[in-house]
């Protein structure tokens, strides 16, 4: 499909249509939808589990019918965020037709986490770019702060490290795009945390649950 800059312009048809495979075309993809056309295809959505076999070998499987997931709206982007300031990542799916906006709740079991935003001065405001790397138990688990994600969609600023069961972080090391490196140690599970890059230590962040009533 031809994309003109110029909302007057047309695009001759190229072929003939083939009508026995829904074929169709409009000189301007301005007017798709006032012709009451859809770009959508219909395909279903589709949510895959990482999981790890008897064996220690991982693998995907496909669980998309048993999270009611699987829709067949237009789906266009999908950002994961703790929406719900519980330690879980939730998803929000924007699409253009079946409704613009969805979250689906994550109910997997409740694990533990830490979640971390960077406060940078020699390093961009958001220290993004950044690298995170917690020391837990013998593994390391490593992210590093890009918040951008696809098409119409933006990640939080912020690091989340799932902990699976284990209660603190032995160790956590911060590389920021300055090239300073910080590292702390023992960190408690289940909350969030601010490290500034222009102190020692992390400031831990209240976390206000839905419903919950501020007191003045």
């Amino acid at each position: 499909m031809s994309q003109p800059f110029d909302r007057s312009a047309r695009v001759n048809q190229p072929a003939n249509l083939d009508p026995t495979l829904g074929e169709w075309w409009v000189d301007n993809p301005w007017d798709i939808a006032r012709k009451g056309h859809n770009l959508s295809a219909y395909e279903r959505k589709r949510v895959f589990l990482n999981v790890r076999g008897p064996e220690g070998d991982r693998d995907f499987v496909d669980i998309s019918a048993l999270t009611r997931a699987d829709g067949d709206g237009d789906g266009r982007s999908v950002v994961a965020g703790d929406f719900r300031n519980n330690g879980q990542l939730d998803l929000v799916v924007r699409q253009v037709g079946g409704g613009p906006l969805l979250l689906y709740e994550n109910r997997f079991p409740h694990k533990h986490y830490l979640e971390v935003s960077l406060r940078g001065h020699r390093s961009n405001r958001e220290g993004i770019g950044a690298r995170v790397t917690a020391y837990v138990q013998g593994r390391q688990i490593v992210r590093e702060l890009y918040p951008a994600n696809s098409f119409s969609s933006q990640m939080p600023h912020m690091v989340h490290l799932g902990l699976a069961n284990d209660t603190k972080v032995d160790k956590l090391v911060v590389r920021w795009p300055s090239g300073k490196v910080q590292e702390l140690a023992n960190l408690a599970a289940d909350r969030h945390v601010i490290i500034d890059e222009s102190r020692s230590g992390a400031q831990a962040v209240e976390t206000i649950t839905p419903g919950q009533v501020i007191q003045p």
